[in-house]
């Protein structure tokens, strides 16, 4: 064998070694890439996984049970405790006031000082006037004392059962204010109270009531009527502001 045949053949084995070399490198970094796509494409869809479940089962779930845990526990402060309710252990006096605190509130703000109080009045209902499917009712207070006071504005009016609970709710106020009513000893306002006669409304009539419990215009002390009137239909059940004389 010559010299230059066993070069050639050197080189060549040397070249095979270098191609071979190459290729395995290739091939080992085509492998990697094809390793970290995976990868990627992995997290990738573990994340897209994760970024939908999250409205189905964290943020809707949890956000759709806390408003109706919260409304829930709204309608039950509301309904489950009215004020027109027996709470537990209370008598039909303790609920007869509770219930009171209503009429109060839409009584008006007489603070007038020579305003007469609850004690210094008598009360009574005068006779109902019924006509064209209306029903007005006069409602009288009489200065018992033996010195003038006067009244302005809307008594507060509400209707009771004999158990102590409201019936329906408190008269709302109909007409204007009125002028203040300056009453001698023995003198008498009075406001009308007005409802329909049953049939004219869908509405159904409201119990017969036990007593009419009435707040003079700037009261806070109750004053209570023993009567079966008015018997509220249609839903109409309203109070004017006092006016002078006894409305009959």
């Amino acid at each position: 064998m010559s010299h230059h045949a066993g070069l050639r053949r050197g080189r060549k084995a040397a070249t095979a070694t270098l191609i071979a070399a190459a290729a395995a490198v290739a091939l080992t970094a085509c492998q990697g890439t094809g390793s970290g796509d995976s990868g990627a494409a992995g997290s990738a869809s573990d994340a897209a996984s994760s970024s939908s479940a999250a409205p189905a089962t964290g943020g809707g779930s949890s956000g759709d049970t806390g408003s109706s845990g919260s409304g829930s526990s709204a309608d039950t402060g509301s309904g489950g405790q009215d004020a027109s309710q027996t709470p537990p252990g209370k008598g039909a006096a303790t609920v007869a006031r509770t219930a009171s605190a209503r009429t109060a509130a839409s009584a008006s703000a007489d603070s007038a000082s020579d305003r007469c109080t609850a004690d210094e009045l008598g009360l009574r209902l005068g006779r109902a006037d019924v006509g064209a499917g209306n029903i007005h009712t006069p409602l009288v207070f009489t200065n018992k004392a033996k010195s003038t006071c006067t009244l302005r504005g809307y008594p507060g009016v509400s209707l009771i059962q004999r158990d102590g609970q409201m019936i329906g709710k408190p008269a709302t106020r109909e007409g204007g204010a009125g002028k203040a009513v300056t009453l001698k000893p023995g003198a008498s306002a009075y406001a009308v109270l007005h409802t329909i006669q049953d049939g004219l409304k869908d509405t159904p009539c409201w119990k017969s009531p036990y007593l009419l419990q009435t707040y003079p215009p700037g009261s806070k002390e109750a004053m209570t009527l023993r009567t079966d009137e008015p018997r509220v239909c249609g839903g109409e059940f309203t109070v004017t502001a006092l006016e002078p004389g006894t409305g009959l």
